[in-house]
């Protein structure tokens, strides 16, 4: 039951603390900064109503010292202080390659294979058009075959990353079937 902190992510998390204040009986303040920059500390106060703060804009891969000392006009209480290390930025599929392209289907890979990526979402359609066919593909994966298309058809492909921390990063690219044989 002491200062520790959540849903950690590269530039953003939340802390959560015991209610040892309430409005009336004064305030927190919060003093947080990288640890390997004593002069970056940045200070806030905060209503003694509130257990939780999300602090946001931090650098990625960073270790923060944070210490929140109550200011109490009733009780002396000792700052409490945490270490939390943002996780690593995370990066957008840089590469989708399409490959083996036949008159109903194609392959569709994409680079790099992150761990921090939960799963990937691939998005293919007929150009021009507006109708989307979506396939969920497990994050450990780099490529799928995209099948039941129309022969001789561009698509436009999106591998979309879906992050553990629930971001998304996206990239597209087009595809194109080859023609199908006479007769079908």
């Amino acid at each position: 039951n002491r200062l520790h902190a959540t849903d950690v992510t590269s530039s953003s998390f939340r802390l959560t603390w015991p209610k040892l204040l309430s409005q009336e009986t004064g305030y927190y303040s919060l003093e947080y900064g990288p640890r390997a920059d004593p002069a970056g500390k940045r200070t806030q106060q905060v209503s003694g109503a509130h257990t939780s703060l999300v602090l946001s804009h931090l650098a990625p891969e960073t270790t923060y010292e944070v210490a929140l000392i109550p200011e109490s006009n009733v009780h002396y209480f000792p700052p409490q202080t945490t270490r939390v290390t943002t996780l690593a930025e995370e990066i957008s599929p840089v590469q989708v390659l399409i490959s083996e392209s036949g008159p109903h289907s194609f392959q569709v890979s994409w680079a790099p294979v992150l761990d921090s990526v939960a799963s990937y979402q691939v998005l293919y359609g007929p150009l021009p058009g507006n109708s989307v066919e979506v396939l969920e593909v497990d994050g450990r994966h780099n490529s799928t075959v995209v099948e039941h298309l129309a022969p001789n058809t561009t698509y436009l492909v999106t591998v979309t990353a879906i992050y553990r921390s629930g971001k998304e990063k996206s990239l597209s690219a087009k595809a194109c079937t080859q023609e199908g044989e006479r007769g079908e």
